[in-house]
């Protein structure tokens, strides 16, 4: 038994390799402040604004060195979220063109579009102007088929005490 033991030779001895993280850290930071600023100026550009939702859990937990591989999760977690955002941002684009499209269609012809109403929110416009289609001169216009776009003045004057 004990010329067994002595030939066997014993658990090999772990050799870590002195790796240099430092590269590999900075380029992870700069991609991942890359990939923050893009995120904030897709939502802040957007009217009306997109939730760039809550910070990457990585990043909640106070602060403190992050390993390598918690980089790289909140660098993918922020490509992510912000292949998410760009989804949003395209399909608030597609709902503003149809917007626009809808008030162009409601201008030519008012009485194909009775009663409709565009807002400047659903235009993607700051403001509180609304376009809605109306009779002219109320009742009579009513009965008379009398049909037109009536722009609001925009937001109501805040009243004070």
């Amino acid at each position: 038994m004990a010329l067994i033991e002595q030939l066997s030779p014993g658990p090999a001895p772990v050799v870590l390799p002195e790796v240099d993280e430092r590269a590999a850290r900075r380029t992870l930071r700069e991609q991942i402040g890359h990939l923050e600023r893009e995120l904030v100026r897709t939502c802040l550009d957007a009217c009306p604004r997109l939730d760039p939702g809550p910070p990457p859990r990585a990043l909640a937990s106070g602060p403190r060195l992050l390993s390598l591989g918690e980089l790289e999760r909140v660098r993918d977690e922020l490509a992510g979220r912000l292949a998410r955002v760009h989804g949003d941002l395209d399909a608030q684009l597609l709902r503003q063109a149809q917007a626009r499209a809808l008030l162009e269609r409601m201008f030519a012809d008012p009485p194909a579009h009775k009663w409709m109403r565009v807002s400047n929110a659903q235009l993607g416009e700051p403001g509180c102007k609304h376009f809605h289609v109306r009779p002219r001169l109320g009742p009579v216009g009513l009965l008379a088929g009398w049909w037109h776009v009536k722009v609001s003045s925009g937001c109501p004057l805040a009243w004070g005490p």
